[in-house]
């Protein structure tokens, strides 16, 4: 007797756990297309226990990605460098963000922000909005980019010791 797997159903079933445990390759998204060069500003934020934050002044509250990794802000009274990495697709994570330390005024969203900083998981671009989405549901952040950027170039939201030095 000749056993053959041609039109044997055990061909059948192994085709199809074959298949089904194949994997499939879809490209991530970018991130360092998405927001490298990029430059936003504060325009709130949303907590998972329906707070809402709104800063005194967008302008002092900006976050800079560059396309190499590192990242700059402006968190009121301090600014602050670090890095930023993306691990997947609408991936974020901050490293440490190393801090001028002044003491900013009461109302400050200050040490809020720089709480929150390490727990950014993700983002989303929707509408020209930016929103960083911290782990277990701790809240959301939007950003709008500053005006004065153009697209795909960084305004540092750190200004230079010459810039600093004509006002």
């Amino acid at each position: 007797m000749k056993s053959t797997w041609a039109g044997s159903p055990w061909l059948a079933v192994l085709l199809l756990v074959f298949a089904c445990s194949a994997p499939t390759q879809t490209l991530p998204k970018n991130a360092a297309a998405d927001l490298g060069g990029t430059a936003w500003q504060l325009v709130k934020f949303s907590g998972s226990d329906n707070t809402t934050l709104t800063p005194d002044d967008r302008t002092k509250y900006t976050i800079a990605f560059e396309t190499g990794g590192r990242v700059s802000a402006r968190i009121d009274c301090n600014r602050g460098i670090g890095t930023w990495k993306s691990s997947g697709p609408n991936q974020l994570q901050f490293s440490r963000l190393g801090l001028t330390r002044a003491m900013c005024p009461p109302g400050s969203l200050h040490d809020h922000i720089v709480k929150h900083w390490e727990f950014v998981r993700s983002y989303m671009i929707k509408n020209d909005y930016l929103f960083l989405s911290l782990m277990a549901d701790g809240g959301i952040y939007e950003f709008e980019p500053i005006a004065a950027s153009k697209p795909g170039a960084s305004r540092s939201p750190i200004p230079s010791r010459e810039a600093a030095t004509t006002r």
